[in-house]
């Protein structure tokens, strides 16, 4: 496997056996209500507090998608995981029971992606035959972390977006168990064009997108008439229009092609949120359903995945700097 500008291509095949997506209930109520393998009601979901909640969608998430390729956790190389809260404590308090090898991640929104990737290459490197990887986020713990408690009632900027209570888990495998594969990635670069709005992350992580997606085209020779999806993490309504309109500057029309895991999760209209959805969860439960369940079917053969992910902390925040952001691309390729 040679690697160049952080674009790589797998020479094994590297099979998707089973996926899951398990969201909360507004998620729930969204365009993709009947896609989900679970939705958990309320915010609790019977635990004490929102992060215990967090922690048992994440694993109620790989356990499903462990049952569905036909594997126990006995059998699971190693996991790959990550998630918004601090140490990442809703993948390890949700994953401690399952006994897995763990790679903890943190790529914020982009970990879905960043895990199917590293992932990936480790089963490449023939080490290791099976592995998961997964991601989640909770609504109601990522605003008492990142902006304020729920009870402060604060004004939404309509350029927000809402982070997604959902979890997406993914069996990677070498060999050629099913007809969904890994073919190729592409590693995000940390890009920051000095956007400060804890607000507008679509504006903050737009440029990273774009960044991926260009290297990826130009290291490949692609264009997106190659594809029939590129599927971007979670841009939300202004950062999509930003990155279609950085892709047509330089010479590409992303607009038939593109669309974007914070568009899809939620109705704009219907639904309260805004720019639209964000979150690990978010383009984790979009692609752990929707996506995947499409490419099994025959409707979609070729997508780019480019999971984006706003890399600030509270602190960071608070001293007045800017956020730099991160996008991770997986090909995903489905054969006859």
């Amino acid at each position: 496997m040679k690697i160049k500008r952080g674009v790589f291509h797998f020479k094994t095949p590297i099979c998707v056996s089973g996926y899951s997506a398990v969201v909360g209930e507004m998620e729930g109520e969204g365009p993709l209500k009947d896609e989900f393998d679970r939705v958990l009601k309320g915010d609790m979901f019977g635990e004490k507090s929102f992060e215990k909640a967090e922690s048992k969608m994440q694993q109620i998430a790989v356990i499903k998608a462990m049952q569905k390729a036909n594997i126990t956790a006995d059998e699971v190389d190693l996991i790959f995981a990550g998630d918004l809260l601090n140490q990442c404590i809703g993948t390890s308090y949700g994953l401690r029971e399952l006994k897995i090898p763990f790679v903890g991640l943190y790529g914020a929104c982009s970990t879905m992606a960043e895990s199917i990737l590293v992932a990936a290459i480790f089963l490449e490197s023939s080490h290791v035959k099976k592995t998961v990887s997964v991601t989640s986020s909770h609504f109601c713990a990522a605003e008492r972390q990142f902006r304020f408690p729920l009870e402060y009632g604060g004004q939404r900027a309509l350029t927000s977006q809402w982070t997604a209570t959902a979890a997406g888990a993914v069996v990677l495998e070498e060999g050629e168990k099913t007809k969904i594969f890994v073919k190729a990635g592409c590693v995000g670069k940390i890009i920051d064009f000095g956007v400060k709005d804890i607000n507008n992350m679509g504006a903050a992580m737009a440029p990273a997108a774009a960044d991926t997606i260009l290297r990826f085209f130009k290291e490949t020779s692609t264009t997106p008439k190659d594809f029939d999806l590129i599927l971007t993490g979670d841009l939300g309504e202004v950062g999509s229009k930003a990155l279609n309109k950085i892709m047509q500057e330089e010479g590409f029309n992303l607009k038939e092609k593109h669309n974007d895991c914070g568009l899809m999760l939620f109705d704009l209209k219907e639904q309260d949120v805004h720019s639209g959805a964000s979150g690990p969860g978010c383009s984790a439960s979009v692609l752990c359903s929707h996506i995947l369940k499409k490419m099994h079917f025959g409707e979609l053969k070729n997508v780019l995945f480019i999971a984006t992910g706003a890399l600030m902390s509270t602190t960071s925040n608070q001293q007045g700097e800017s956020i730099p952001a991160v996008a991770h691309l997986v090909h995903l390729k489905g054969e006859v």
